[in-house]
């Protein structure tokens, strides 16, 4: 995070309750009718409902109103009606609803506009469209699902479905969704589709539960041992009540900034010396960044903080808005050229140092289409960029931030703001990872803001107000577990330790740390490991 910055984004959505219509190849649109709340769920490939025609109540889905939903239902003619009625009367306010929220004054765009080939939405596309198969019939409205990113340490197919003999099995895959689907009818399916889509199953029964758990208080549970490390963010040099407050945490790393020409060979040293890994996040001149020149410079640097014994690099940091990359110059591509560079230099001066990719500041502010505009790029689109340009060659790690949630990580939706995929922890990974199937994830930086002790956040801030510092420590903890669980991620350094500043830039909100010395979130995740 740095200088905390980020482009938020709000779409005006809230936890999907009551009736979805699925529509469209690889679409969606949930209508939600409860009391008097409406909430639109926006489709990722093709345009919502243009007419309506009420002789027998048909509603348009999909490309050039193909796939129709006729409703002769009675009781569903009035829902729908009720609802379309709504919308038609409703949808400006609920656009121009909560014009207060920074994420709505800091997007000159109008709000963020999900982009395209969103994952979690193929996923569920694909799932629909198996079920459809599986059971004969087109489904195009089901009354809710349930979404997980999981990893299957055996295979998608153990615990879920048998292939019968004399049929191909599917391609293996060890990453990948659990979605539970409830038809109208309340049966309930599981199907598991794998991040690269080419594995779909429905399994025979469905082995989770559909209760939403929000994870707010109660234990926590144990991590996997040895499936994941931890570590925390300092802003200085280590100090004592820093790597205290680290060792109650039973952390493994030390992460710190630094910038090309910071002689960091005294910093690695002492942290090493008090019994720590070290990560170090490394950034630079970004007017200079596209140079060539600048770039071995870069190179030079970061092979030789490897050589002084840091354990991890990642190289630049979250590259794809213009506080960190040329304003019209954001591309993947363009940072992997920096990335080619500077990754075999590190291991020629270090073998067993990680690579991590600079982390993609989470934004749905680049808008639909390409979803990039010149100042900044979606880190979705910015991912698949970064795969395209063969970024997986040069890492060893996807480096991956997460600073924005007001709810548990367990939950996939929920958030008081809406349901873009950047507010939930699970679903940030998956956008990170989708491009690289096979590859673990390094959060670089992983945090939730609360205000106690320090006063009132600053209004780009207001959404973490509410945030406890009970509900911080509780919601590390959780993180710590249920990622070492997914076995998708290999570190998370908790952002952070021991910050001071809070002003327009409240990261000691984030801090640990608190205000008042004391450290909840360290005996939390302790107690997990």
């Amino acid at each position: 995070m740095g200088k905390a910055f980020r482009v938020r984004h709000s779409i005006g959505m809230h936890k999907p309750v009551g009736f979805a219509l699925a529509y469209g190849e690889l679409g969606l649109i949930n209508f939600i009718a409860q009391n008097t709340q409406l909430i639109k769920v926006q489709d990722q490939q093709s345009s919502p409902p243009k007419w309506l025609k009420t002789t027998c109540l048909y509603i348009g889905i999909g490309r050039e109103g193909k796939d129709n939903l006729t409703v002769k239902s009675r009781s569903v003619m009035l829902i729908v009606t009720t609802v379309a009625i709504a919308m038609l009367v409703f949808a400006p306010m609920v656009a121009n609803a909560d014009t207060s929220t920074p994420e709505r004054a800091s997007n000159a765009q109008g709000g963020p506009t999900a982009t395209p080939n969103d994952p979690t939405w193929l996923g569920f596309a694909a799932a629909r469209d198996a079920l459809s198969k599986k059971i004969n019939q087109r489904i195009t409205l089901v009354k809710n699902y349930t979404w997980a990113q999981v990893s299957f340490p055996n295979g998608m197919l153990p615990g879920c479905t048998t292939i019968p003999e004399g049929v191909n099995p599917p391609p293996e895959a060890y990453f990948g969704w659990r979605y539970v689907i409830t038809l109208l009818n309340n049966n309930q399916y599981e199907v598991r589709v794998s991040f690269d889509l080419k594995t779909v199953l429905i399994c025979d029964k469905v082995t989770v539960g559909t209760t939403t758990d929000t994870g707010s208080t109660g234990p926590v549970g144990q991590a996997v041992p040895g499936a994941l490390e931890v570590g925390g963010q300092i802003q200085g040099s280590l100090s004592d009540a820093a790597s205290n407050a680290a060792k109650t945490a039973k952390m493994n790393w030390i992460k710190r900034q630094v910038r090309v020409g910071e002689d960091a060979a005294g910093l690695i040293a002492d942290i090493k010396a008090k019994g720590f890994k070290v990560f170090l996040s490394v950034i630079g001149d970004k007017a200079q960044v596209m140079n060539a020149t600048y770039q071995d410079t870069y190179a030079s640097y970061v092979a030789g903080l490897a050589k002084a014994g840091a354990d991890a690099i990642q190289v630049w940091n979250e590259q794809n808005i213009d506080r960190e990359w040329p304003n019209g110059q954001i591309s993947g591509a363009n940072y992997v050229a920096l990335l080619k560079k500077a990754y075999p230099a590190i291991k020629a001066a270090n073998p067993n140092t990680i690579v991590v990719t600079g982390a993609p500041a989470p934004t749905g502010a680049g808008g639909g289409g390409t979803g990039c505009i010149p100042a900044l790029c979606n880190d979705d689109a910015y991912y698949a960029q970064m795969a395209a340009a063969g970024a997986a060659q040069y890492t060893d790690c996807i480096g991956v931030h997460y600073n924005e949630g007001v709810v548990s990580p367990k939950q996939t939706s929920g958030d008081p703001r809406d349901n873009y995929p950047t507010r939930y922890f699970q679903t940030m990974l998956s956008r990170a990872l989708r491009n690289f199937p096979g590859m673990r994830a390094c959060f670089s930086e992983l945090g939730y803001l609360s205000p106690d002790g320090y006063g009132p956040l600053p209004g780009l801030f207001a959404w973490g107000q509410n945030t406890s510092v009970q509900e911080q420590a509780q919601w590390l903890a959780e993180a710590v577990v249920l990622a070492s669980q997914l076995g998708s991620v290999r570190i998370i350094i908790v952002f952070n330790l021991d910050f001071k500043t809070y002003g327009d830039d409240p990261q000691a909100g984030y801090a640990i740390i608190r205000a008042d010395g004391s450290c909840p979130a360290c005996t939390s995740i302790g107690a997990t490991r």
